[in-house]
């Protein structure tokens, strides 16, 4: 009786991922093929956008700038967070050490560039701290740079705790043993906790991959895109050529090859972390 039934009850969740996930983007699939600006009947032009796709400037910018963002967000607040886990990890007091890095990541994306956009403005208080007369937020790929590092101080604290949960997770027998046999300090780290926490590693460092590729809400709190179109990344790309200058066509087409690539991207490195386990 149960395995008659079985497919009723997977039906209603079905139902809700095929409506909230797949149709819209199969309606977005086909609004890429066409020439629509919200108002009018879409009228199908077929490849039309995506051969725009390698014609436009701004898109090889937004392009770069997203692999800039994909390559730093793997990289600084990974592999910071990795450091303040592994300094702070079984020692005394390590778990107030780590409470200043958690509090940033209480702020949404537009609320961290609302606090930091005074600070990296050209009469800011970065500039006055340090002495400089530098547009932090004006020149590229400089501003793209440091709306990085202010992305890196927010999640700097989610990848600290995650990595502390590895940390306790792996168990005393092998660090102990290492220890026996006089491995300590990096030694340690780089042949007995590292492995161990290989696992973690790569579901955080793909979490980040992710969050590179899609990058928004800071960047267009803080500049939206500009000065001209020199920040974006592609999310932002796509969000201005749909409903800032009403391309819905074309603004899809930059939907459909963001999502490709981010789907793409997420299976080779899961495909690469499943090999190499």
């Amino acid at each position: 009786m149960l395995g008659r039934f079985r497919y009723g009850y997977v039906a209603p969740a079905a139902l809700l991922v095929a409506g909230l996930l797949y149709a819209p983007f199969l309606w977005t699939a086909y609004l890429s093929l066409t020439r629509y600006d919200g108002l009018e009947s879409p009228a199908w032009i077929g490849l039309d956008n995506f051969v725009k796709l390698f014609d436009d400037a701004a898109l090889l910018t937004s392009t770069r700038n997203t692999l800039i963002w994909v390559v730093g967000t793997m990289v600084l607040p990974v592999g910071l967070g990795l450091l303040v886990a592994v300094l702070s990890y079984d020692i005394k007091g390590g778990a107030w050490f780590r409470v200043p890095f958690m509090l940033p990541y209480a702020l949404s994306g537009a609320g961290l560039a609302m606090v930091w956009s005074p600070i990296l403005s050209h009469d800011g208080v970065a500039n006055r701290l340090l002495g400089v007369d530098t547009a932090f937020l004006q020149d590229s790929p400089y501003n793209t740079l440091a709306m990085l590092l202010v992305w890196t101080w927010q999640q700097l604290g989610v990848n600290t705790l995650l990595f502390v949960v590895g940390l306790q997770s792996i168990p005393k027998e092998p660090i102990e043993a290492a220890r026996l046999d006089g491995a300590s300090g990096w030694r340690l780290f780089r042949h007995v906790i590292w492995p161990l926490m290989r696992p973690l590693t790569a579901v955080v460092v793909g979490l980040a991959l992710v969050a590179g590729l899609k990058t928004f809400d800071i960047v267009w709190v803080l500049t939206q895109g500009g000065p001209g179109r020199n920040s974006e990344t592609l999310a932002v790309t796509m969000y201005k050529e749909t409903f800032v200058s009403s391309d819905y066509g074309y603004g899809s087409a930059v939907a459909v090859m963001l999502t490709v690539v981010t789907g793409l991207a997420s299976y080779l490195y899961l495909r690469r972390q499943v090999t190499a386990t």
